[in-house]
């Protein structure tokens, strides 16, 4: 029991400081820096732990039971025959085969079957599934697959090799390199020998294949093209006597000779005509320019004309220019110039007489060349029609004799090919060179088993660690008034500590267990006497979202400790449904609350005088009658105040009973109890709400059940409150004793942190 200093009388006059709550709460960023991980690690150390375990168990085995693996590989190319490189038309063609085409071959059916019954494959138990003893996880799952499939699978044959080759080929690695036609043959197997020999009996058998199928391909293409080589006879055959009948039929003239002499004539005729179509056109133009024309001095300007007209026309431009030399010194009326003009009408009309004859001319020789040409043109285009149908002719026998020819192309390229076939199957499949054959491997495959376990060991750590954190997402529940500052309305009280013993097996914890909870019930008193006003409230209500959140033991331990400070105190178990308190305090009445609220009994008949010094009302027995009092409660607080106690209700979870929003309305101050790690913000802020009136303007929140040593290795603001220094604080181990003998020194600091929480 804890002795206190406290005056009996608690509303003394008190000084005018200003009293504010002792947790000033401000939210922290949520940082996730190094010491953060290693927090992390610190208090999910039992969880990665397991999880590691459980991981590394099964892993741990798997690598205990792996066998040594030994791989062998060769390295080949793959060529064309030497001769048909040589034979190819194309110089520039390449000799090597195509790589992924091989790689295929290489990894055919066929081969596999052969290389198993070569090697005897198929009697190894590594590759034959019936040959292998079943492990316990096979048996099992055989019988729980027995037990929902109706027709059991049979169990495959031992000499059987379909369940061999899917073993085969999971061993088997054939693969070509991308910058190089260089393919690689691989086999990973137990025996080092076997390793060895499957690359090497896998390119013989290749080989074999490769020629034997050859061979066949061979004779199925030469039979082939022997039938359409007689088919190709006949139609040759064919073609060349329909060019021949067609000849001889139509008269067609083949000799050169004659044909250029037709077409010399062609050419004469056709030149003719377009000389004398040459003259039509000049001579049309001479008479156009000449009928156009009023003044035949100037028409004749612009054409041809005989010697005569031009002569004339000379003569008419002097007399015109004499004419013009003569004005120029006399008058037009002197008698040179009148004789010269007369002179000049003369030899104009002597001109226009003259042109007239030679138009008449021109128009007898046009008649004369329309006659002409059309006569030629009779002739052309007789020889036009004679020149088209031997061109017909020639050309449908030019078609005949194509046809022929192609047909005897034809005949020639089978016969090539049957050739080609022949001097083919005279040479091998394929050429190949092996750059390094497969040979026995010294050392076994991959990595040794202290590799794989270390490997797994840092993996089902990582896995461990990943889940933990995950687990510290997912985390919803209160556990630092960090989380809920962001709620209004709400006083931080202290954190609370577990008060069992078992919970901290170590020294450091064990010893100092019940002092640090002490320590707190006084921290959440002092904070309802700060806030309100400096003096402890009349009334005050403890309750809690859920249940099982030690809203009990708060409420009974706040009572002992007013009790032990000389305040008179009546603690209520508030809780009608399912309150507990009595099996502490043993009061052994008859009655309760419950009886009283239902006029069943006095106030005098459920108040139990404990000898700790606290007043206790049990709950009395349940009961779904009709509630006579229904101000009952605010008449106990109301007794109780008038006695100088204060009151302090142990209510029933707020979310699963209306009494408690009702009563947390008529108390002076409400205490709501938050579990760490278990009560959900959700659920805390919720229960805010209902508990939400003008006279809880703020309601007080505690913290219980703080696991210490995992608290102070969370990053919150009040986690320094269990630091490892404060727990040396509270172990009574860690006194230092000066060489004088005197008080010890951490006996001085207990001492005023004792007196400044109770005044």
């Amino acid at each position: 029991m804890t002795i206190s200093t406290l005056p009996p009388d608690r509303n003394l006059p008190i000084s005018p400081m200003r009293y504010d709550p002792r947790f000033q709460v401000e939210t922290k960023a949520d940082n996730f820096d190094l010491a953060s991980a290693v927090r992390l690690l610190r208090r999910r150390m039992i969880m990665i732990i397991t999880i590691s375990v459980l991981l590394l168990v099964p892993a741990a085995i798997m690598i205990s039971g792996m066998k040594p693996v030994y791989q062998a590989w060769a390295r080949v190319i793959i060529h064309q025959p030497l001769a048909t490189s040589l034979g190819a038309e194309d110089s520039s063609r390449s000799d090597l085969l195509d790589a992924k085409s091989e790689t295929e071959r290489l990894l055919s059916r066929s081969i596999a079957e052969r290389v198993i019954r070569d090697l005897r494959i198929n009697l190894r138990p590594e590759f034959n599934p019936a040959l292998r003893k079943l492990s316990f996880i096979q048996r099992v799952r055989a019988k729980l697959r027995g037990l929902f499939d109706t027709e059991k699978p049979s169990p495959p044959a031992r000499d059987s090799i379909d369940a061999v080759i899917p073993e085969y080929f999971s061993a088997l690695g054939v693969w070509h390199e991308d910058k190089s036609d260089v393919i690689q043959i691989s086999f990973t197997t137990s025996d080092p020998e076997l390793a060895a020999a499957v690359p090497n009996r896998v390119v013989s058998v290749y080989l074999d294949e490769r020629k034997d199928s050859m061979s066949g391909r061979l004779d199925l293409a030469e039979e082939w093209i022997r039938q359409r080589i007689t088919e190709q006879q006949a139609r040759t055959v064919i073609a060349r006597d329909a060019a021949r009948n067609y000849q001889e039929s139509m008269d067609v003239i083949s000799k050169e000779d004659a044909q250029d002499e037709r077409i010399k004539s062609l050419i004469e005729i056709t030149g003719r005509e377009g000389k004398i179509e040459e003259s039509r056109v000049e001579v049309r133009a001479t008479i156009a320019t000449l009928e156009a024309a009023d003044n035949a001095s100037v028409a004749v300007q612009n054409i041809a004309v005989p010697d005569n007209i031009t002569t004339k026309q000379r003569d008419l431009r002097a007399q015109e220019q004499d004419l013009a030399r003569l004005l120029e010194t006399y008058d037009g009326n002197a008698q040179a110039v009148v004789d010269l003009r007369g002179d000049i009408e003369k030899s104009r009309a002597d001109l226009n007489l003259a042109t007239k004859q030679y138009l008449q001319t021109m128009r007898a020789k046009l008649a004369a060349l329309d006659h002409e040409a059309a006569a030629v043109q009779s002739i052309l285009d007789v020889a036009h029609e004679k020149r088209t149908r031997e061109a017909l002719a020639q050309t449908e026998l030019t078609r005949l004799q194509r046809i022929a020819d192609k047909e005897q192309a034809a005949l020639d390229k089978l016969e090539d090919q049957r050739r080609d076939l022949a001097a083919k199957a005279m040479l091998p499949g394929a050429e190949l060179e092996i750059l390094s054959p497969a040979s026995v491997p010294l050392a076994s495959q991959g990595r040794g088993r202290l590799f794989y376990l270390v490997g797994a060991f840092l993996a089902a750590i990582s896995g461990a660690v990943t889940v933990a954190l995950m687990i510290e997402m997912w985390d919803r529940t209160v556990r630092s008034f960090d989380q809920i500052a962001g709620m209004t309305r709400t006083i931080p009280a202290g954190l609370i500590p577990s008060r069992g013993r078992n919970e901290y097996p170590t020294t450091l914890f064990g010893q100092m267990q019940v002092r640090m909870f002490d320590e707190a019930i006084r921290t959440v008193m002092l904070s309802l006497k700060q806030s309100n006003g400096g003096k402890l409230p009349n009334s005050i209500v403890v309750t809690s979202a859920h249940s099982g959140e030690g809203k009990s033991l708060v409420a009974r331990s706040l009572a002992l400790e007013l009790a032990a400070s000389g305040i008179p105190v009546l603690l209520v178990d508030g809780d009608l449904a399912r309150g507990k308190l009595d099996s502490f305090f043993r009061s052994g009445l008859m009655y309760g609350l419950n009886e009283f609220l239902n006029g069943e009994s006095g106030i005098r008949d459920i108040v139990y005088h404990h000898p700790s010094g606290v007043d206790f009302i049990p709950s009395g027995k349940f009961s779904l009658q009709r509630r006579a009092r229904a101000n009952g409660l605010a008449e106990i607080i109301e007794m109780a105040g008038a006695a100088g106690r204060i009151v302090i209700f142990d209510s029933a979870p707020v979310l699963a009973s209306a009494d408690t929003v009702h009563l947390t309305a008529l108390a002076e101050r409400t205490l709501a109890v938050v579990r760490w790690g278990k009560t959900s913000r959700r659920a805390v802020e919720f229960s805010l709400q209902q508990m939400k009136s003008s006279r809880n303007s703020e309601i007080h929140v505690a913290i219980n059940n703080v696991n210490a040593k995992n608290h102070a290795l969370y990053n919150f603001s009040d986690s320094e409150l269990f630091s490892r220094s404060l727990m040396k604080y509270y172990d009574p181990k860690q006194e230092y004793i000066t060489h004088n003998g005197n008080r010890s020194i951490l006996g001085i600091v207990r001492t005023m942190k004792h007196h400044i929480l109770l005044h």
